[in-house]
């Protein structure tokens, strides 16, 4: 990969891209990990990018897939591991990161459509990219959304778990 790439195509878009994986993702060298590998995804197909959508659009589809198949390979591979969650105590404002941090292991609980739905509506995206990215209908977006912001309430008051 060029630096060249990386300053043009993909750092513009890593706030998706972290979004993304941290939402799929417990322990810091897991997120790592999948930062790293969607990056890399991401200049390996970079010429299979057809311009039928926006590039941020083709960003989180390739996230996503790329954090769906790496948690599938994880889930068939039994780890017994010593990692340390992922550690944003030391940020500047560390109230809102830790809401941040709660807002995430809420988001961690759900399904992994549900996940992609919320990160991309928190990313203020319209039904409709929202339903392109997921392979969703986007008619049931708003339904979806809504009962997904219900579930993260109850999770984040303890309601349920």
């Amino acid at each position: 990969m060029t630096a060249d790439f990386y300053q043009t195509s993909i750092l513009p878009y890593a706030a998706i891209i972290i979004k993304i994986c941290r939402a799929y993702t417990d322990t810091q060298s897991d997120y790592e990990d999948y930062y790293q590998e969607v990056c890399l995804q991401i200049w390996r197909s970079r010429e299979s990018f057809k311009q039928e959508s926006e590039w941020s659009t083709w960003v989180y589809r390739i996230s996503l897939n790329v954090c769906l198949t790496l948690l599938k390979k994880k889930k068939k591979t039994p780890a017994i591991s010593d990692e340390v969650p992922i550690d944003i105590s030391e940020e500047v404002n560390n109230y809102t990161e830790q809401n941040l941090e709660q807002l995430y292991v809420a988001i961690r609980k759900l399904s992994q459509v549900d996940k992609a739905v919320i990160l991309l509506y928190l990313e203020e995206k319209c039904y409709d990219e929202i339903a392109a990215i997921t392979g969703t209908n986007a008619n049931n977006i708003g339904v979806r959304i809504n009962r997904i912001k219900s579930r993260l309430k109850k999770l984040l008051h303890g309601k349920i778990n």
